[in-house]
């Protein structure tokens, strides 16, 4: 019996020191040295649970039949969008968004910013009121409650007239309300798809690689783009939401479709237009989509962002309800600082995830110390998401500035490059300065020793979050 135990005992350790040897070799390719650093320490101390959890969780990137229909979905809608490339690029930003994303800057587009939680989920069900040929949504949540059932609502009156429309949501972020709002959808006639599904038998990746974007579009002449999803402003009890989406016409809006297109043959395999129609111009706004995400060779809106932050010479505005950056970011911060740049980092003082709020705030010391701004906005979460730099560039999206959104979310944002709506975009961050109360590093490091531990633990975990 003693020899049995002993053998197992010895079995077992040397199966500890065999993953440790092996994730050594494994774990550093094509991460992050955060990332690499996080996953390291938790195959040192618990080999065989982080083991687990690596197989669950550890590999950011998606199937290979995922990555070859996605390209076929490329090989479709890249020439229909081929007039779109007879537009000249503002400038580098818009330059390197293409080369990243694969959609040129265009003008003759109007662009309208849109705050009011509720009056966009109005303005959104008048669109959709008006559609004559389809619509198309594309949201994290849509949830079935209040909010949810007036767009169903609209929806299925849509249906009545002989519209089509189709629905794609993620199975994850909508979890709580996911078998009501598959219920409610299919009630009003629309065709309905869960993004990313997760499937056991099924080869996929991480459970945790989620379709973060949101896009509305209706008859592929107006689009909706931002941080807004289908739910209650005050789903989580308690708490409000404040965000911020563009109601975009003209020829941007045919970029958003061919995300939808894409991302709806991803699941499906069914390209469901002929062809993808450029709009007619509506304005003089120049405007251009950035997609990003685990099917594109680098991560989009993050290699832009420290792109920008390095050519930036006045002011840097980033406004993210989650701040969890990485070296390379917080050392193009910190350098823009240094060659006189004035940066401001807006985030939300009300706090929705715990363990990532602890995370986000281990990061405060040294971006204070480094000079940058930080502005905690008061009563509301603020979970709009958008960055402004030198009047030269506006970005609205539903990216987060965060390692997961960077690497592990399908996300999209939308680049604006006239002065008329960066102008724009630049007056709603001022208001949310205003309403934000200003941290300063001596009030900041009076707070209680026990917060500064847990902050410094959730760091070491904030690349796996």
């Amino acid at each position: 019996m003693t020899e049995t135990f002993l053998q197992s005992g010895t079995i077992y350790y040397a199966c500890e020191w065999l993953i440790r040897i092996l994730m050594l070799m494994v774990i550093p390719l094509r991460r992050t040295p955060e990332a690499t650093r996080s996953w390291l320490l938790l195959i040192f101390f618990l080999p065989i649970p982080g083991l687990l959890l690596y197989l669950a969780i550890g590999r950011p990137r998606f199937p290979r039949w995922r990555g070859q229909r996605f390209e076929t979905a490329a090989s479709i809608l890249s020439p229909r969008l081929q007039p779109l490339q007879c537009v000249d690029a503002p400038g580098e930003a818009a330059r390197l968004a293409a080369k990243l994303g694969g959609f040129p800057a265009v003008s003759g587009n109007s662009v309208e910013l849109l705050g009011d939680y509720d009056g966009t989920i109005d303005r959104l069900i008048e669109d959709i009121d008006g559609a004559r040929s389809h619509v198309r949504l594309l949201v994290y949540i849509f949830a079935d409650d209040a909010t949810g059932s007036r767009v169903a609502a609209a929806l299925a009156r849509a249906v009545e007239r002989g519209v089509a429309v189709h629905v794609m949501f993620d199975p994850v972020g909508s979890h709580r309300w996911k078998k009501g709002a598959l219920a409610m959808l299919a009630a009003t006639g629309a065709q309905v798809r869960e993004a990313l599904p997760f499937h056991w038998l099924r080869e996929r990746t991480r459970r945790d690689m989620r379709n973060h974007r949101k896009l509305f579009l209706i008859d592929g002449t107006i689009g909706y783009a931002g941080s807004q999803n289908i739910v209650d402003k005050g789903f989580r009890t308690g708490i409000e939401n404040r965000e911020l989406v563009a109601r975009v016409t003209g020829p941007a809006v045919a970029e958003m479709t061919a995300v939808f297109l894409s991302d709806w043959f991803l699941e499906t395999e069914v390209m469901l237009d002929d062809g993808v129609t450029i709009p007619a111009s509506t304005g003089n706004a120049q405007a251009q989509l950035l997609p990003s995400g685990a099917n594109y060779p680098l991560e989009g809106f993050q290699t832009l962002l420290i792109g920008q932050l390095h050519r930036a010479v006045r002011r840097v505005v980033i406004t993210s309800p989650y701040f969890i950056p990485d070296e390379s970011l917080l050392e193009a911060m910190r350098t823009a600082v240094l060659r006189g740049v004035e940066v401001d980092l807006i985030v939300s003082a009300v706090v929705d995830q715990p363990l990532v709020s602890l995370a986000q705030r281990s990061y405060y010391d040294d971006i204070l110390r480094a000079g940058i701004r930080v502005h905690l906005y008061r009563d509301y979460l603020l979970h709009a998401k958008n960055v402004s730099i030198d009047g030269e560039l506006g970005i609205v999206g539903s990216s987060n500035v965060d390692l997961r959104s960077f690497q592990l979310n399908e996300e999209v944002s939308l680049l604006l490059h006239d002065r008329g709506s960066i102008g724009a975009l630049e007056t709603v961050q001022a208001g949310y300065i205003t309403d934000s109360d200003p941290l300063s590093i001596e009030a900041w490091r009076k707070r209680p020793r026990i917060r500064k531990i847990a902050e410094n633990i959730a760091r070491l975990v904030s690349p796996l979050l």
